[in-house]
């Protein structure tokens, strides 16, 4: 029956393709002779059709290229991979959106020793200078995609997002503020006497206690209020929970500070001035309450950015309302959470069934997706429709920078041009290339968006620790990856269980703390961290 399952789903992800082994064809489907054949698996958003796209012509006229597609949704991308994998009837190379679905590192060591996906480095050297410049010129790049056996198995999209790099903002009602007659916060103790006064002095002005001082939900993006809270106290990096003490690994939530910064969450908590959702709830819920329609509710809110919790668009009632506050600084500590913008892993990998002139086709059209041009026509579409070289009076959005290009915006309602990849292409956009975008100066217009990120993160950059635990560059040895994975869910789970346990009253912490910090034995928090010790140890990044 398991055999029928997947042999039926694999036959499901074949019918998605546009075609099955083609002769040579161009993206009109038209015979292109000596063209070099090269099965892809990919994601497609819903406004791009890849086999018919102007982008895709140009790159098979470019590279001698015949691409065959097999062209994935989003929804489900990640299950009809793994049925593609296992079923031994998969692609030349797969192209994929990261935050989709992309190869995990240990992915990654577990296909490439079993030659299912082969190793990059000889193409890259011998064909892709532009892949080749951009690992030598950015050191976790490179250390992130050199797995420990010295093979490069794939690459991961370079997209050096300034603002995604302190995802843990925090946003403040500064018309609330001005109306109470407070200062900005600035630290752990201001902050409390701030949402005090949220909950307490009416600032909506309705005569009603219905304000919600606090709020966040428990998905990505930034949106959890623990590590900005806690931040004051002692570093939490709201993934792995490790620290770095010269060159010895440590973990946060068992230490003194980690408890003292509980106890300050907690008082918050007691008064109501937290809300309760914030430690349950998604991002629906958590937008529901920033855009409450009998009248504004919301103090402070935790997000990468404010459209998480509120509409930022041209008629947004709330939007100039919200605006960054720095790091809070604690009894120990004024730390803002960094995270390095790229993911690891691989959104391209070459398999085993690509023939050598497929091979070299593929890191060719790859290499030409990092440099400045490849990356303006794949990712931001057609100059003259899509973008345009900049006029005077443009501003970067590093106004320090000479501006690239603008992005000419679409007309509501316009079909879509299907004339570039989006997301898929997005390969080697790194912060020099971010700053130059052309951008409004009016930050609360959407024109304006990506500037009023850019001057909020300036408050949070260079407030991490000195050291830092690189997870995004460190890789397991793969006969501990199994082993290190099933600990760090355990561990985690833990964490996030006990933290609101201790917050919300069920576990005291002056009672409950002692036997917390035990509870760790059983979940191999030593053998953990031994693991993670070697890891860091054997990185080329320090």
């Amino acid at each position: 029956m398991l055999v029928s399952v997947v042999l039926a789903a694999s036959l499901a992800v074949s019918a998605c393709s546009s075609n099955n082994k083609p002769d040579d064809h161009n993206a009109t489907g038209e015979t292109t002779a000596g063209a070099t054949s090269i099965s892809v698996f990919a994601h497609m958003s819903p406004d791009i059709d890849l086999r018919t796209n102007s982008f895709t012509k140009e790159l098979e006229e470019q590279f001698n290229i015949a691409f065959d597609w097999t062209a994935i949704p989003f929804d489900g991308a990640a299950e009809k991979r793994q049925i593609s994998l296992s079923s031994g009837d998969y692609p030349d190379i797969f192209l994929l959106v990261p935050w989709v679905d992309k190869f995990t590192p240990t992915d990654l060591i577990r296909f490439g020793q079993q030659g299912v996906v082969i190793p990059l480095n000889k193409l890259i050297e011998e064909h892709a200078p532009n892949i080749q410049a951009a690992l030598d010129a950015n050191a976790y790049y490179k250390a992130m995609s050199i797995a420990p056996d010295g093979n490069i198995y794939g690459l991961s999209q370079f997209n050096e997002c300034y603002h995604c790099s302190y995802p843990n903002k925090m946003w403040i009602n500064t018309t609330w503020l001005e109306k109470l007659g407070l200062d900005m916060p600035e630290t752990t103790e201001d902050f409390a006497a701030v949402l005090e006064a949220f909950k307490t002095q009416d600032p909506n002005g309705n005569g009603k206690a219905d304000e919600v001082p606090l709020s966040g939900s428990i998905e990505s993006f930034g949106v959890r209020v623990l590590p900005f809270l806690m931040n004051g106290f002692i570093y939490n990096d709201d993934r792995t929970y490790l620290t770095l003490n010269g060159t010895e690994v440590g973990f946060a939530p068992i230490t003194p500070e980690w408890k003292e910064g509980l106890a300050y969450i907690k008082s918050l908590y007691d008064k109501r001035l937290i809300d309760p959702g914030a430690f349950t709830q998604n991002a629906e819920a958590f937008k529901k309450i920033g855009e409450n329609a009998e009248a504004q509710i919301l103090g402070a809110a935790a997000g990468m950015h404010p459209d998480i919790f509120i509409e930022t668009g041209l008629d947004a009632r709330y939007t100039k309302d919200y605006n960054p506050m720095s790091p809070l600084q604690g009894p120990y500590a004024q730390y803002a959470t960094y995270n390095y913008p790229v993911d690891p892993g691989a959104t391209f990998v070459i398999t085993n069934k690509a023939s050598e002139e497929a091979q070299v086709a593929a890191i060719k059209m790859l290499d030409y997706l990092f440099t400045e041009e490849g990356q303006l026509r794949g990712n931001r579409g057609e100059e003259g429709v899509d973008w345009r070289k900049p006029a005077e009076g443009d501003v970067a959005l590093n106004e320090e920078v000479a501006p690239l290009f603008y992005e000419i915006t679409a007309e509501s309602g316009q079909t879509p041009r299907n004339n570039r990849w989006d997301a898929l292409a997005q390969y080697y956009q790194p912060k020099a290339f971010r700053d130059a975008w052309v951008q409004g100066t009016d930050i609360y217009v959407p024109s304006g968006f990506e500037r009023r990120l850019q001057e909020a993160t300036t408050l949070y950059e260079g407030q991490e620790p000195e050291q830092l635990f690189p997870h995004w560059a460190v890789w397991i040895a793969p006969e501990s990856v199994d082993e290190m994975s099933m600990i760090q869910v355990n561990i985690k789970e833990y964490v996030d269980q006990n933290t609101l346990q201790f917050i919300a009253g069920s576990k005291e912490l002056d009672k409950d703390w002692d036997s917390y910090v035990k509870g760790y034995e059983g979940l191999n928090l030593q053998r953990y961290l031994e693991i993670m010790q070697q890891s860091y140890d054997n990185s080329t990044v320090k």
